[in-house]
């Protein structure tokens, strides 16, 4: 059909929920401030209240322990500190561990010196190396401080899931924190902070499906928490000063409820991925995958052509109808070489395709994939062939 246009890159954003709209639509209509105690601001703060405990079922959490910012990276910020506190006594974090294949908002370090940061390595697959991390916390100094641990639970580019609860023991037997970026992995596969996933988790409601604008800090229990970023009128319990987005929180309330209801049925969009995942390798022998080693979100692929620029691709596909990614889309225009895939070992020059996906991606969809891939392999077999001649 003339004009269609296919969304493939859920990774990045997601589109809105129509639940989401619908919620932020009706807070909108809500004027009063969620601190004032009249009845117009008790109602604001039910609507607060009420998005706080779907975002803690999502990830099986105490609502208490949720603390709402302005979205993922300025939760990574404030958690990425060396100063915390347990009550009124200061606690110090002397040392900041994150995976070489991190989302840049946990590479870049937050508040640490750059001498504090160390970067662990990952396997071929993405992985991180545990035994790499697990000597170097044995080394760590406790007298200096304490050990922060900052992983993404699943990469961002290539969607390989790291084993967070072999990491959570390494971490708790060094005597460290562990702070875990789910942003991508929230609503994709189980989570749940009671059984001791990590210490506190990073949240992104557009990711999901919500309002952008808006993300979350859960914690495993409100004992120590990092100073804060956001200071201000005592928001949040403290821990994040400013009035609340009241539109955008209750949206990402009804987010987190479609995405828990969605866990059900991921097996659906596995089988999506796998169809396009099937087209890559029939229209491209020597397309390489990458992550396929490891365990991976059901939505995500990442791919590189012989012969295409990553960057190249996307604009071919775009004006094809097809909107998906050349790495991440963590900078506004970014494209080019992905650091996730240096990381693994593949060179400082390569860059890949992102597919991602979500329940509402439909056949067709994946059809106007299979054409747009079939037009570029097409065109690059007839440059190469001209090449070849002019050549000879």
């Amino acid at each position: 059909m003339a004009g269609a246009r296919a969304y493939l890159d859920y990774n990045a954003s997601a589109p809105l929920l129509a639940s989401a709209r619908a919620a932020v639509v009706a807070a909108l209509d809500v004027a009063a401030n969620p601190s004032s105690v009249h009845a117009e601001g008790r109602a604001a703060r039910r609507l607060i209240e009420d998005a706080r405990r779907d975002v803690a079922r999502l990830v099986n959490a105490r609502a208490e322990h949720v603390v709402f910012t302005s979205g993922a990276t300025e939760a990574a910020s404030t958690l990425l500190t060396p100063d915390w506190q347990m009550g009124r006594g200061a606690v110090r974090m002397s040392q900041l561990y994150v995976s070489e294949a991190d989302h840049p908002c946990l590479l870049n370090g937050g508040r640490f010196p750059t001498g504090q940061v160390m970067r662990i390595g990952v396997d071929a697959d993405g992985v991180v190396r545990l035994d790499v991390l697990a000597e170097a916390l044995a080394q760590h100094d406790k007298a200096e401080g304490l050990p922060l641990v900052a992983i993404h639970a699943a990469n961002n580019e290539t969607g390989v899931i790291q084993p967070v609860g072999r990491i959570a023991e390494i971490v708790k037997a060094a005597g460290g924190i562990l702070v875990v970026d789910a942003v991508q992995a929230a609503g994709r596969i189980p989570l749940d902070m009671s059984a001791g996933y990590a210490d506190y988790l990073i949240l992104s409601s557009h990711k999901i499906g919500g309002s952008k604008g808006v993300g979350a800090i859960v914690a495993a229990s409100d004992l120590m928490m990092p100073k804060p970023l956001v200071s201000g009128g005592g928001q949040e319990k403290g821990h994040r000063g400013g009035t609340e987005n009241l539109a955008a929180i209750a949206g990402f309330g009804a987010a987190a409820r479609e995405a828990s209801a969605g866990l059900q049925t991921i097996e659906t969009v596995r089988q999506r991925r796998d169809e396009i995942e099937a087209i890559v390798k029939t229209l491209v022998s020597d397309a390489e995958i990458f992550g396929t080693g490891a365990p991976r979100l059901a939505n995500t692929t990442f791919f590189a052509i012989a012969g295409i620029k990553a960057e190249t691709a996307q604009i071919a596909f775009d004006l094809a109808g097809v909107a998906l990614s050349a790495g991440s889309a963590c900078s506004s225009g970014k494209v080019g070489p992905s650091h996730v895939l240096k990381a693994m070992g593949y060179g400082d020059g390569l860059g890949a395709l992102r597919v991602s996906i979500g329940h509402a991606t439909s056949a067709e969809d994946i059809e106007l994939f299979r054409s747009a891939l079939a037009t570029i392999v097409a065109r690059q077999a007839g440059k190469e062939k001209a090449n070849s001649e002019k050549a000879a």
